[in-house]
């Protein structure tokens, strides 16, 4: 007879950090393509990860400051523009959880990605 304890525990150690947000990577937890991030960043910022242009939102994907803190954006950066590529898409897979694609109106509508 085999053991089957310890599959068991990994099984429900793994729901529960799926559970979790922040504990798997965000590929593991039903992330957008990359490719969707990037036509997102050209069509908000043109495609500048950094950009700060003076209208109130930062970063490739044009991020308001009170998002990024709630969807815990500040364990990475004071702001959007001053954080990697990487951790704004982690940080707008918070956002897209918690708002839906409509924190991007206008471009999320011009992609597809609303209706």
């Amino acid at each position: 007879m085999r053991p089957i304890l310890l599959p068991t525990l990994a099984t429900a150690l793994l729901t529960a950090a799926a559970l979790v947000p922040g504990v798997l990577p965000a590929a593991a937890a039903n992330s957008v393509p990359d490719t969707t991030w990037e036509r997102l960043a050209r069509c908000e910022s043109d495609g500048d990860w950094h950009a700060d242009t003076g209208n109130g939102y930062y970063g490739g994907l044009q991020i308001w400051p009170p998002s990024w803190q709630e969807a815990g954006g500040l364990r990475f950066a004071d702001r959007p523009d001053r954080a990697p590529r990487r951790h704004q898409i982690t940080v707008a897979e918070e956002i897209r959880r918690e708002q839906g694609w409509e924190a991007w109106g206008h471009c999320a509508r011009e992609l597809g990605l609303l209706r």
